[in-house]
């Protein structure tokens, strides 16, 4: 199987990536789950557990009751029950470890409604299936340039045609409520199909449509992240990061996800942290804070007034100093807690490689320009005196 990027070939292999259906720009490798319990047998008497787990694309994923006993591995074409008709997905996970993700989704074993797999996918289902992914980008343009004509705020980011090519969902992005009863007019007219209009948000365009990000690797929420938490500038400030929205934006222009990956960490080292807010008391005069090293627990005040002399106190001294002022004293100067952290910034180079120089041992390079004169002495004849 290829994923949308790559057209399948004669032998049934991509002809862009070359992986076998196991590249990483569409829906090959999203959201992938390693089964850590295939390697492990039921007990005597225990029937394998009957439901498996089917992605389709772009990583959509939905979990069906085998109830015809079919023999299903991991990477099985299957066609499934749909609304009306069958729609064709792949068998990503099979077993025991079914039961653990769908408890984890909060997804009843025994629901009103049972999804059901019908077969293992043909030939000519997959024919069917391959023609009408083929349509999908030619689609998007036109829907794209349908919608501009008819002055809708919005953005259509994906269209998904149904297995048997029965159906197709258009998923858009927008703003605001839209008014889309004549734009699927004119799409059920253009497309002769049946028209489903889906909306989604701006993480979950990035997730389906995937690219990189500023780190260098793929979006974390088209490979691995499945949940969307609330991301706020708070999230920044804990961490001292510039507010500059360019950066701090993700693919969806949202505030990036990442931004939570270390939060608690920092608000962990942050206990001991007085508030930046809090102002030292001293005789020579009112110490605000002007920067803070997490990592090494220092602190930068300057005196009112003083503003470019800065100085270095760790967390320790500067709750000191504010334990001091609780009782209403002051200390003398900044300057007698900052001297204990004066550094000596000379620095000693040290042979760290353990050897000498790697070209002692080469012979030293004579100048040309001296092997010539010799040479020329040597050949000039001799004037013997008369």
């Amino acid at each position: 199987m290829a994923c949308n990027s790559c057209s399948t070939g004669k032998d049934g292999q991509p002809k862009g990536c070359k992986n076998n259906g196991t590249c990483g720009t569409d829906s090959c490798n999203k959201l992938t789950v390693f089964d850590w319990l295939s390697n492990m047998s039921l007990p005597n008497g225990e029937k394998p557990f009957d439901w498996v787990e089917v992605r389709f694309k772009n990583g959509r994923k939905h979990y069906y009751k085998n109830a015809e006993n079919l023999s299903l591995s991991i990477g099985d074409i299957v066609a499934t029950q749909a609304q009306a008709g069958h729609d064709i997905g792949m068998v990503t996970l099979a077993g025991e470890l079914v039961r653990v993700q769908m408890k984890r989704k909060n997804i009843s074993e025994t629901p009103e409604e049972v999804l059901k797999i019908y077969r293992k996918a043909s030939q000519r289902d997959i024919d069917i299936w391959q023609k009408a992914r083929d349509k999908e980008e030619a689609m998007k343009v036109k829907a794209r340039q349908f919608a501009i004509d008819l002055k809708l705020q919005m953005k259509i980011s994906d269209i998904e045609y149904q297995g048997d090519a029965s159906k197709a969902t258009f998923y858009y992005t927008a703003e605001e409520r839209v008014d889309f009863r004549e734009l699927i007019k004119v799409f059920a007219k253009e497309f002769r199909t049946r028209i489903e209009m889906k909306q989604v948000g701006f993480r979950q365009e990035a997730a389906r449509l995937g690219g990189i990000g500023s780190c260098g690797r793929e979006l974390c929420c088209s490979t691995w992240l499945t949940d969307f938490r609330s991301v706020s500038t708070s999230s920044a400030r804990y961490q001292q990061l510039s507010l500059n929205p360019q950066k701090l934006a993700g693919q969806c222009g949202k505030l990036k996800c990442c931004l939570n990956y270390e939060l608690d960490s920092y608000l962990d080292a942050l206990k001991s942290f007085p508030k930046t807010e809090i102002k030292l008391q001293t005789e020579k005069g009112v110490g605000v804070c002007q920067k803070t090293d997490i990592f090494k627990g220092h602190m930068w005040y300057a005196y009112e007034g003083e503003w470019m002399n800065w100085h270095k106190l760790t967390t320790e001294q500067a709750n000191e100093i504010i334990e001091i002022n609780s009782k209403k004293k002051k200390v003398a100067s900044l300057e007698e807690y900052a001297l204990d952290l004066v550094e000596d910034t000379k620095t000693d180079f040290e042979n760290v490689v353990g050897q000498d120089s790697l070209t002692r041992f080469d012979s030293p390079k004579r100048s040309k320009k001296r092997r010539n004169n010799r040479n020329r002495n040597k050949r000039r004849p001799k004037n013997n005196a008369k």
